[in-house]
């Protein structure tokens, strides 16, 4: 039997840009599965944003090549801008028109056809549930509703490529999971989204894959669950009751970050659960009270700041 496969929607290999003598992108080389979502996370002046810039063919790229949705950037860029869209980290919204007027604008910049674009139109309101806000003006939305509206116009081309850049900065976190819903839904429907987000949770719950930039190298590459299981780090918080059971926890369990202060003893520990079920057997028997526990793994933000040196709070975001 003969197995297909296919090809990626966006194959970046050996990518490099310099400005001036500043080297950028360092040989880029990445990867992206049809109907995926990706994130790149980079510090500022990771060569993030040139790499999203040259991939929509906004900018050149020095050396290198890069093939989206099918299309050699370089050799076909109008090919590939049919196929995609683009979601800046600035709305793109006109707020003098109504949500209505800037989709049927953004039908219209498509050819679509007086019919055809109003029916499209309709579709991406009730999709974005924006029908009742559909006659105000788009200066009346709030930030959740703009940033819906941007993504439904991004939308009107049906692009099967969607690079969305920090889609939810400043929503409050309602407004933020609703972009996460509809993101979810495109990925369903066989969109590939290309994201890159501050928000580390973000990258958690969304991408298949994250890839992370450091002067302008791909330092890793993998699922997010196999990002974390690389990091050393995880640990048992416990909260003990008094000082002298401090003590006693502390000789029970051997190495461990110990703080008088707080009473609270920090084990090195996967979480899983035969760590843990030993843990507690062994303060079992020994009649040690644990008044508080808690678990920690390490997370993407863990991840960020053992790859690059830096968290994403230090440097005022990943985007």
């Amino acid at each position: 039997m003969t197995t297909t496969h296919s090809p990626p929607a966006i194959a970046v290999n050996g990518l490099r840009r310099s400005f001036a003598d500043h080297v950028v992108l360092d040989g880029l080389d990445l990867t992206v599965a049809p109907g995926t979502v990706f994130a790149l996370l980079g510090a500022n002046g990771a060569g993030k944003t040139t790499a999203v810039r040259i991939l929509t063919t906004l900018l050149g790229a020095d050396a290198g090549s890069v093939r989206v949705a099918g299309h050699d950037i370089a050799a076909e860029p109008d090919a590939v801008r049919a196929a995609i869209g683009v979601t800046g980290q600035f709305s793109a919204v006109d707020g003098l028109l109504t949500g209505a007027e800037n989709l049927r604008l953004m039908a219209d910049l498509h050819h679509l056809g007086r019919v055809t674009g109003r029916a499209r139109t309709v579709e991406l309101l009730d999709r974005f549930e924006l029908t009742e806000a559909a006659d105000k003006p788009a200066a009346t939305y709030s930030g959740g509703m703009r940033r819906k509206l941007d993504l439904a116009m991004t939308l009107m081309g049906e692009p099967r490529v969607l690079f969305l850049d920090e889609p939810t900065t400043g929503l409050d976190p309602r407004s933020r999971r609703d972009v996460w819903r509809i993101v979810r839904a495109l990925v369903a429907d066989g969109v590939t989204v290309f994201l890159t987000t501050q928000y580390l949770e973000e990258a958690d719950e969304l991408a298949d894959r994250v890839g992370v930039l450091d002067h302008g190298r791909l330092v890793a590459d993998g699922t997010p669950a196999e990002l974390k299981r690389r990091m050393p780090g995880g640990h048992i918080r416990l909260q003990l009751r008094d000082g002298d059971a401090l003590d006693a926890a502390a000789r029970v369990l051997g190495p461990s970050a110990r703080d008088d202060e707080a009473l609270t003893l920090q084990v090195p520990g996967d979480g899983g659960i035969g760590a843990l079920k030993d843990l507690l057997a062994r303060l079992d028997r020994h009649d040690i009270d644990v008044t508080r526990l808690s678990i920690h793994t390490p997370d993407l933000d863990d991840v960020f700041l053992a790859l690059t040196g830096n968290s994403a709070q230090e440097k005022a975001g990943v985007s």
